[in-house]
């Protein structure tokens, strides 16, 4: 089919939201927005106004659909049920590269897309391994092109490292919640982002060099006040994200940590040192970038 005209671009997730947002941008397409959550923040600051609709508004008025696949709402996964039932093309931009299944499923009932696009290699096959009756194309990763450019000039105009130890940043995943929100179990897989940051901060020698500070950088999905405790355990070293630009704090950073999170991948992408923490107790990290370092190894050693 012919991706013009005008395209119902439905977003609820950072990760998804920030994918669409760069494709909007760098294609110049005409679209109706419908966002919550944590996309409507993502949109407002790429664009400087946004108009957002309704879920029906959009279908109604569209000629088709683009969505993301979050899993923090059940938003893209009506979407693409009143697409269908609109008769109007959907398409869902795959933003990571675990779940795949999972992100169109609600209580059983299962909507998939008319098409799936990928931002990469790794993302292509697995779509393909989990999807083989659904046409794929690879779409190079909008929001990757885009920051492969703010990275540079980040570089740029960086100033010089001050101090010998390295500066962390620790990136949180919303794992009790997405668990307890799917599988009504916040230990669902067998730990909690609690239990990655502290088996991190219990293992930091493994970095080896001194460590002059950790910033832990919340989800966009998480209270006001979640991590304070970290503050008062890890006084000293540890201290809260100001909330700048998650790539300026990736680009300021030595080491990126988190579990499964997309900002692991932006870490490599800047030339950071990546490090997935989930403890022996979880799975082990299922992001195919070989770039990643797994803690429970380098504890090993």
């Amino acid at each position: 089919m012919s991706h013009s005209g005008i395209v119902a671009i439905v977003s609820h997730d950072a990760g998804g939201a920030e994918i669409l947002a760069s494709y909007v941008a760098q294609n110049n397409i005409c679209c109706k927005l419908v966002l919550e959550g944590p996309a409507v923040n993502v949109f407002k600051r790429g664009f400087e106004t946004i108009e957002i609709c309704t879920l029906e508004e959009a279908i109604s008025a569209c000629d088709w659909c683009l969505c993301g696949t979050g899993w923090q709402s059940d938003l893209e996964w009506r979407a693409i049920e009143q697409a269908h039932n609109a008769q109007k093309h959907v398409v869902a931009f795959l933003d990571h590269w675990v779940n795949y299944r999972q992100r169109f499923e609600r209580n059983g009932i299962q909507h998939l897309p008319n098409e799936l696009w990928v931002g990469d290699g790794d993302a292509e096959r697995l779509a393909r391994e989990h999807f083989p009756g659904i046409p794929i194309q690879l779409v190079p990763n909008p929001y990757f092109l885009e920051l492969k450019q703010k990275i540079a000039d980040l570089e740029a105009s960086k100033g010089s490292h001050k101090g010998g130890g390295k500066k962390v940043l620790f990136v949180c995943d919303n794992i009790s919640d997405h668990a307890r929100l799917r599988y009504g179990d916040e230990r669902y897989w067998g730990y909690t982002e609690f239990d990655a940051i502290e088996y991190f901060l219990k293992n930091i020698q493994v970095l080896g060099d001194l460590v002059d500070r950790v910033v832990i950088r919340p989800h966009p999905s998480d209270i006001s006040g979640k991590y304070d405790w970290i503050l008062d355990e890890y006084a000293g070293i540890v201290k809260l994200s100001g909330g700048k630009p998650l790539i300026e704090e990736i680009v300021e950073s030595d080491v990126v940590v988190g579990c499964e999170s997309m900002a692991l991948v932006n870490g490599i992408l800047a030339h950071k040192k990546v490090i997935s923490c989930i403890p022996p107790s979880g799975p082990i990290c299922r992001l195919p970038q070989t770039d990643i370092l797994h803690l429970r190894e380098l504890v090993k050693k």
